[in-house]
This record gives structure tokens, C-alpha cells and sequence, in this order.
């Protein structure tokens, strides 16, 4: 049976795979066990796992159509193959880059004239539909909204802003997250393995293998091609040598690896020295005010494959503990860069983070409010605490008022300047000063604004 019909897609089940055809494809799973990740969407019952188990379900019972978002080299076309093999449907695959609306509507077509005809049902996968026009995605509506297909979508942007409201209503979205080092590792080894990988032909070193989970940064696809690269380039070379037995496994260390992929190796050891020495410098360097300093470091983390979210996590610590109220909008840029990581990922969320680092480098520094909560936090651990003054308590419930509680309050917003003259600390704590603000950047206006506000305190304190 021709399997291929005039515009070269498959017209049965799913395209076969060629033993000539890249590592990544020989490698893809043919069974939803064999996943590597996503444990959070394949759940038994879950939608996803529904749709990929035929005994799990029929295909009326499963969810129609899906939106798959996640960074590249996630499982997202993988996903899409399953769905389509393990029901037997058919499967066309469209590019958003390359496919217009006639495109689209040829494949509904075709989707509808074969279900009325009782054949096969279609599932139909976009990839990058975030680049499909708002007529494009119009044009797969009415093929969602009556199952002419199964749409099966993939997208690396936010399909809140990338894909229309009505096609994303009809779908159900399921988030793919980065896939861990660990299932790297356990897909490399795989890959080594296996008959359609690589056949025991190589060994990967143990220094090897961190380098290129570090490149790859979370992406099974490209950790599988600089695997085939580096295992080419190595064989190549170890055949090229007179009298080489053809039987030995070949060796590829970092060496070959690098050479693969023309990447330096960065000497930086996540679980080592190198690791806590860099961060160190990175932290001191943005605390230090030497922005080029800051960018080197950040760049060495970038590049090593550090997970961004740590990165964003010691830059948003950064801007309180060092910027802190010489420049208040130095914490939002940080937390903006880590809303950012969580909301592109790498390598987009760089920039975000670069932006957030420039800020904090070259900002005003004050450790005040660090060294005041340190200050509140120690004097409250040695027990000095007191008692809330009565008028400060609680007067919402009934016989508060007899016990004296919230009695006397003055409402800060009746009086000028939205202060009240009346107590707050407790009478042992009468006098503490824990926060003090430094002559730099913006707490030079904080300075000005305590003094007044605590000549009105102290007029009620009768100092």
C-alpha cells in the first residue's frame, strides 16, 4: 500500500523510521513508558495519558484536541507521534513555518471526507502554531469543534498571547517542563544501547557526559544530535587509524565532544568548587558595583548550563540584601527577570537576567533593611518582645471593648500626613531603632522622611 499520498505526508499511522535517519528520530519513543520526563501530565487518568493509551480509553473519551507548550527537545512531537500510533490513526504533519490556510483546509477535507467514508480519524500536528496567522488558527475551528481531527498543537511561546482565545478554549493545554539531568542521562544511555542507537559502539566518559548535559540544557533533541556528532567524529577517526579493530569501543571524552559541537568546555563543576567559587564571585561582584565582573560571571554560568532559576533566585536575594532602599526598583527588575525565566526559558530569559544584573551592579548599595530585619529578628529570638499596647489589639470580636482592647485607636488616615500620634512598639521595646537609612540613593529621601515622622512619634511618646 502506498503510504504517501501527493504532498508527500503519510496517509496511514505514522511516517516509518529510517535506520539512516538522525539519533533524535531512531530514538523517539514507541510506547508511553518509554517517555523520559512530563511524569506530571502522565498520570493514569490523566488527559495526556488517556489519549496515548488505547486501553486506558476510547477515542470518543478522550480529550479532542491539545495544545503541547514547553521549551524545545521536551517530547512535544513525540507526544504527537504516540497519540497517532498507539490509536492507529492517521497522522499529517503541517509546519506553521511552511503551511498557509489552503493547506489547512485541504487536510480538514480530507479529515472529514475519510470519517464520513468510516476510515481512519486524523490526527492533525502543528508545529510552531504560534506562528500560524489569526486566519490560520480561525481555519482549524471548526475542525476542532467537531472532531474532524484531532488537533495536536506544539508551540515554545505562550499560547495565552500566541494562539487565539477560541482555539485555545477548545483545547486542552498541557505544560511541558525542561526535561532534568537525570533523564538526560537516562536518554543518552539509551541511546548508547540500544540496537537503533548506537550499539554499544561507543563509551561516553563520565566528564564527557556532564559537558554535554551542560550543553544541551534540558533539550533531549540536542543532546541526542551532539551525541551522534561526537560518536561520528570518533568513529570516523578510530576507523581511519591502520590495523584499528573494528570490534573495540571507541572512547569520547570531552575532547572529542567539544569538537563535535566547536564549543570550548567551561571549567565549572556544578556540585564542586568551581560552582560555589563562581556564584561567590557573582554575588560580590554585583554587590561590588563592577558590572563587567557581573556579566563574565553570568555569562560562565549561562554557558555551563546552570539551572536560570537558581541564577534568578541569587539575583532577586542580590537586590534586597545589597540594593535594598538605595534603589527600590532594583528588586522589581529581579523579580521581572525571574517571572521571565519561568515564562520563556532559556536562551531568551538571558537577556531578562543580564538586564536585572546591570541594574543591580550598577545601583546604589545599602544593607540596611538587611541588617534591620537580622536586628528585629534577633531581638525577638532572645525574647525580648513585650506586649501589644491595648489599643493596637484586636477589637472585632464581642467584649473586646470591656477588656480594653482597640480602645483609643486613632485611624492614621484622619490625621496629617496619614500619621498618628500614638505608641506602636511594645513598652519594652520603647526607643529600638533597628532600621537605619544610609546617605545613598533613594534612602537619602527615606532619611528626611523618618525624621519627620518620628518628631510626630516622639511628640506622642512626650520626648
Amino acid at each position: 500500500m502506498d503510504l504517501f499520498d501527493s504532498t508527500g505526508q503519510t496517509t496511514l499511522g505514522v511516517p516509518e523510521i529510517s535506520e539512516h535517519a538522525p539519533l533524535a528520530v531512531r530514538m523517539r519513543p514507541t510506547h508511553v513508558d518509554e517517555v523520559t520526563g512530563q511524569q506530571h501530565l502522565l498520570k493514569q487518568g490523566s488527559p495526556l495519558r488517556r489519549l496515548l493509551e488505547p486501553s486506558s480509553g476510547t477515542f470518543k473519551a478522550a480529550p479532542g484536541s491539545v495544545i503541547l507548550w514547553g521549551p524545545p527537545g521536551t517530547g512535544k512531537t513525540t507526544l504527537a507521534y504516540l497519540i497517532a500510533q498507539n490509536f492507529g490513526r492517521r497522522f499529517v504533519e503541517l509546519s506553521a513555518v511552511t503551511a498557509g490556510v489552503k493547506d489547512v483546509r485541504a487536510v480538514i477535507e480530507d479529515a472529514r471526507r475519510r470519517l464520513t467514508a468510516g476510515s481512519q480519524e486524523t490526527v492533525l500536528f502543528i508545529d510552531e502554531v504560534h506562528r500560524f496567522s489569526k486566519s490560520q488558527q480561525d481555519a482549524l475551528l471548526p475542525a476542532v469543534e467537531n472532531r474532524w481531527v484531532t488537533l495536536v498543537a506544539a508551540t515554545t511561546e505562550n499560547p495565552s498571547f500566541s494562539v487565539n482565545s477560541p482555539l485555545l478554549s477548545r483545547s486542552l493545554l498541557l505544560t511541558l517542563q525542561p526535561l532534568h539531568d537525570d533523564d538526560i542521562a537516562r536518554l543518552l544511555e539509551r541511546a548508547i544501547q540500544d540496537p537503533k542507537g548506537l550499539d554499544n559502539e561507543i563509551k561516553l566518559t563520565d566528564e564527557a557526559q556532564e559537558h554535554l548535559l551542560r550543553l544541551a540544557g534540558g533539550d533531549a533533541r540536542k543532546a541526542l544530535t551532539i551525541l551522534e556528532a561526537a560518536a561520528g567524529a570518533a568513529l570516523e577517526a578510530h576507523y581511519a587509524q591502520e590495523n584499528s579493530p573494528h570490534s573495540d569501543c571507541v572512547i569520547v571524552d570531552v575532547e572529542v565532544v567539544e569538537q563535535a559541537v566547536d564549543v570550548a568546555a567551561v571549567r565549572y563543576d556544578r556540585d564542586g568548587d568551581q560552582h560555589y567559587d563562581v556564584v561567590s564571585a557573582f554575588i560580590k561582584s554585583m554587590r561590588g558595583s563592577d558590572v563587567q565582573a557581573a556579566l563574565h560571571y553570568l555569562a560562565r554560568m549561562i554557558v555551563a548550563g546552570e539551572d536560570p532559576r537558581f541564577i534568578a533566585r541569587r539575583v532577586v536575594i542580590s537586590a534586597s540584601e545589597d540594593v535594598g532602599m538605595a534603589d527600590p526598583s532594583a528588586l522589581q527588575s529581579a523579580t521581572a527577570a525571574a517571572q521571565a525565566v519561568q515564562l520563556l526559558g532559556m536562551p531568551e530569559a538571558k537577556y531578562a537576567l543580564a538586564q536585572a544584573v546591570v541594574h543591580i551592579a550598577t545601583a546604589p548599595k545599602s544593607n540596611r533593611v538587611h541588617d534591620a530585619v537580622n536586628a528585629a529578628i534577633a531581638e525577638v529570638q532572645s525574647g525580648r518582645i513585650g506586649v501589644v499596647p491595648e489599643h493596637l489589639r484586636d477589637g472585632h470580636y464581642v467584649g473586646a471593648k470591656k477588656l480594653g482592647h482597640a480602645v483609643g485607636y486613632l485611624y492614621a488616615h484622619d490625621f496629617p500626613h496619614a500619621i498618628a500620634p500614638q505608641q506602636y512598639l511594645p513598652d519594652a521595646l520603647l526607643g529600638v531603632e533597628y532600621y537605619r537609612p544610609s546617605d545613598r540613593g533613594f534612602e537619602r529621601n527615606v532619611t528626611q522622611r523618618l525624621d519627620g515622622i518620628d518628631a510626630i512619634l516622639r511628640d506622642e511618646r512626650g520626648v
